[in-house]
């Protein structure tokens, strides 16, 4: 078990010379002096980094497992969750991890439960979060965050709606400011393959391109049946996948991977419009809250070139997640089991594989360590944009300009965060729906 007593309680004299010569500059972006005395500390590798899980689904667990193993003095020091039974089901399954059960230092009192325990973790004393709730709540947990100094791993998406996104920027541009890193949940990012072939594909491996085609066809997931005792609020909260204002919709939860991944082979051009269609054909119960089942989208660029993006959760059918471009000089097949380049000859990535889920961690705390931050807040955050743009074309059945979306009026908050009645929102109905 790593001792404590790596984490030295004050500054040492060779420190403390250290930092009266230091660059002023760097002081200037810290919000205060401990803010960058902590900092210093960390980036000189010797210090312990305490960790703090908000949301402890199996995504939460799994970060938190990836995070402890990317650095070697590290520990998992307090969770938060909405509901206990969940932080004390990841708090074992971590507890049996033997690659990381040495790190975890989860007291009882840093065991937080209920809307503001995110607000608890973030001032418990931690030196970086990981936010892996329902993404309704990323945009606020990733404030509060970076306003006490945080480092941050954010899962995707990171919002729901454009005043999400919106905050999303703005937290980013302060993170930058301050010299925090955030690093996005956007795995694919962290794939070698991927890297390498849209290397490729930026350096004119197929040409211009002209068209480019997102899939994900997938099969039902998870339902949680309500229980008796269970309030509107906490029915909807155990099932957040389905109701929009807590997941974004599948489209934007799940299938943001493959969008950014086609913003990612754009150079972070993002569509002028988008129009599209969708609905529930399959889950059309109660228990799937209001969210559809089936989404397809064509999203066009100010050159004229076509983004077809088509997804669908539906069991018994055809499975597909994948991106497929045309170029000038040939076309590419792009998923996490194959990358082919097909222009005149067909190149395919051999490379090595590598675990992107803990690539990400790594690269973040290496990150913490050098004292070179990463921030990849403008293109997790338009990414996610992207997305949720995509569903308010198909909610609405009309056409949406980029514009229209980024500046969004629609909040989907619920008025009040708190336990008991809560109606279930309507399903969208296209040519009804109206945009906001």
């Amino acid at each position: 078990m790593i001792s404590t007593s790596s984490a030295p309680n004050s500054a040492s004299p060779s420190r403390r010379r250290f930092l009266q010569t230091s660059s002023v500059g760097i002081l200037a972006g810290a919000s205060s002096l401990n803010e960058f005395l902590s900092r210093s500390a960390h980036a000189a590798g010797s210090d312990l980094l305490r960790v703090g899980l908000i949301g402890c689904g199996d995504r939460g667990t799994g970060a938190a497992a990836e995070a402890l193993n990317a650095d070697q003095n590290v520990r998992l020091v307090a969770m938060g969750d909405a509901f206990a039974d969940r932080l004390q089901s990841s708090l074992a399954r971590l507890k049996e991890n033997s690659a990381v059960k040495a790190k975890i230092d989860v007291r009882e009192d840093r065991c937080f439960v209920g809307f503001d325990a995110y607000r608890q973790v973030i001032g418990s004393g931690v030196d970086v979060v990981l936010l892996a709730e329902p993404p309704q709540f990323r945009p606020r947990h990733l404030k509060a965050a970076v306003e006490a100094g945080k480092h941050v791993f954010a899962e995707k998406p990171v919002a729901v709606d454009a005043p999400g996104i919106r905050s999303v920027l703005a937290t980013c541009e302060e993170a930058r400011k301050k010299r925090l890193s955030i690093v996005s949940g956007l795995c694919l990012r962290f794939s070698r393959g991927f890297q390498e072939s849209i290397q490729r594909i930026h350096d004119g491996a197929l040409g211009e391109i002209r068209a480019l085609m997102a899939n994900d066809y997938r099969g039902s997931i998870w339902v949680k049946p309500r229980q008796p005792k269970w309030s509107d609020m906490e029915w909807q909260m155990r099932n957040w996948y389905y109701f929009t204002w807590l997941s974004g919709d599948f489209n934007v939860e799940q299938h943001v991977h493959y969008l950014d991944i086609c913003s990612w082979i754009m150079k972070g051009e993002y569509p002028v419009r988008a129009v599209g269609m969708g609905g529930r054909q399959v889950r059309v119960g109660p228990e799937y809250g209001n969210i559809y089942d089936h989404h397809s989208v064509v999203y066009e660029y100010a050159n004229g070139t076509r983004l077809f993006s088509n997804c669908r959760q539906q069991p018994g059918c055809h499975g597909d997640m994948s991106c497929d471009l045309l170029g000038a000089k040939g076309h590419a097949h792009l998923s996490e089991e194959d990358m082919t380049i097909t222009a005149g000859t067909t190149w395919k990535y051999s490379g090595p594989d590598n675990n992107i889920y803990q690539t990400e961690h790594d690269e973040l705390f290496a990150s913490i360590r050098s004292g070179k931050p990463i921030n990849n807040g403008e293109y997790m955050a338009r990414s996610s944009m992207l997305a949720i743009m995509g569903r308010m074309a198909t909610y609405t059945g009309q056409s949406i300009t980029w514009d229209q979306a980024v500046n969004s009026a629609e909040d989907l908050t619920p008025e009040k965060l708190e336990w008991g009645p809560l109606p279930t929102p309507s399903v969208a109905m296209p040519g009804i729906t109206q945009f906001i």
